[in-house]
């Protein structure tokens, strides 16, 4: 009998773990394979932290991490980091925020204590804050209002599947909210969320262990201790009734929809949410995939298919509630009904009749090699075992994730398509208002 799933060993990366007095977990993953390390802080505070009338706080608060520190001035970690010949940044996540550097491995210290300055303290001034609303403002405009498919759909399908304020608000932000913050709600959001308690350091690549805990417990090991605060419960029940909304984008030239259903818990449910993993890729990824071999090249009703879990595409970084996504780009005139209709038809049919010969074991090694590739990099496998540590407290599970994808069998993913009814599920469409209809 044909092999049904791909057979996929589990990566054995070295983990060292510890935590400071003052709260701070640190994550080592040493790899002398060559001069280079990745430094990644993850604080658990994210776009669903933010309270009301404060929307895309979390992420303008990730700007003025940048903006000067206790002992550094102004553009000053820029400095030194690409003085240094690395790379860094920052994103602002659902769940997290994490800031990161990629630098030579004898930059190490240099490293550390840009991150350990910040975490003491921001230069949270008027100026900066006035600033950095404006660079908001400025990316909210670039990357939502004037742009084709602005916010579609982690933006627009959010609040026709939840119903609370933490799992539905606008995570970039209204420009009221963002124009009426002011300092001390700057300040109170750092006291609050940035303390060494709610933190995770993870530095991966060629480091010595033992000296980077000498380093780290040097520049850390007297940041005032916080603890972290408590985490609220975001739950929400399922839906039971099916919801629709369409909106007209006025620079979009096509139709497109997109539709989520609620996935069990990813933490605490892992076993039964790593099928709906695969469901998504079995569903999309690649020319051979269900629906892009229906919707695209049998039927041309859609140009594009794809679908993957939780609103900003990573599977493995995302508290519940969480959902799996299908989004399309239709043609001139493209008929919604008819292409959700279809969706009902494939995860039906795959539902009742199962996965093809090889077409599992196929879906799984392309998972696996993507999974692999993201890790390669040093600055890859901090961030990812940071985001464990922050949200599972088991950062060697990233090595483990291909063969755990590898493990789930043809039956599994049936019974998660099975699952994904109409009923169940929250749509939104957007209506072309920029030329084809």
């Amino acid at each position: 009998m044909p092999t049904r799933r791909a057979r996929i060993p589990a990566t054995r990366y070295p983990v060292e773990r510890f935590t400071l007095d003052n709260g701070l977990r640190v994550v080592l993953t040493p790899d002398r394979s060559a001069p280079v390390i990745g430094v990644a802080v993850v604080y658990d505070v994210g776009i669903r932290s933010e309270p009301e009338g404060r929307t895309g706080f979390a992420h303008l608060f990730e700007h003025l991490m940048f903006q000067g520190s206790e002992n550094l001035e102004k553009l000053a970690h820029f400095r030194h980091v690409q003085g240094a010949g690395g790379t860094f940044n920052g994103s602002t996540h659902l769940d997290y925020t994490d800031y990161f550097e990629t630098l030579p491995s004898n930059a190490l210290e240099r490293a550390l204590f840009l991150e350990a300055d910040r975490m003491r303290g921001p230069r949270l001034t008027e100026e900066n804050l006035r600033n950095q609303v404006d660079v908001v403002k400025e990316e909210i405009r670039v990357n939502v209002l004037n742009r084709p498919y602005g916010g579609f759909p982690w933006l627009t399908l959010p609040p026709v599947l939840f119903d609370t304020f933490p799992n539905a608000h606008d995570g970039y932000g209204s420009f009221d909210d963002l124009e009426s913050a002011t300092v001390a709600d700057a300040a109170d959001f750092f006291r609050h969320y940035y303390a060494s308690g709610n933190a995770v350091l993870a530095v991966s690549g060629d480091i010595d262990t033992a000296e980077a805990v000498t380093l780290i417990e040097r520049h850390f090991g007297d940041v005032p201790a916080r603890p972290a605060p408590d985490r609220p419960d975001f739950a929400e029940p399922d839906l039971t009734v099916e919801r629709r909304t369409a909106y007209t984008d006025k620079l979009a030239p096509l139709p497109a929809v997109a539709s989520a259903w609620r996935v069990p818990d990813p933490i605490d449910d892992f076993a039964a949410y790593l099928p709906y993993v695969v469901l998504a890729e079995v569903l999309t990824d690649g020319d051979a995939s269900r629906l892009v071999e229906r919707l695209v090249r049998r039927d041309r009703t859609v140009t594009s298919v794809g679908g993957y879990l939780g609103f900003m595409g990573d599977p493995f970084d995302v508290r519940d509630p969480t959902a799996l996504l299908l989004q399309a780009h239709l043609p001139p005139g493209g008929d919604v009904d008819k292409v959700l209709r279809t969706l009902d038809e494939e995860l039906d049919r795959l539902a009742h009749d199962g996965l093809g010969d090889g077409e599992l074991a196929r879906t799984q090694a392309r998972m696996a090699t993507h999974l692999l590739r993201e890790t390669d990099a040093v600055l890859g496998r901090a961030l990812g075992m940071a985001v464990l540590e922050q949200q599972r407290g088991e950062p060697g599970l990233l090595g483990e994730l291909p063969s755990l994808i590898g493990e789930v069998t043809d039956e599994q993913v049936r019974a998660a398509a099975a699952t994904l009814r109409p009923e169940r599920r929250a749509s939104v469409e957007v209506l072309p208002g920029g030329g084809a209809r």
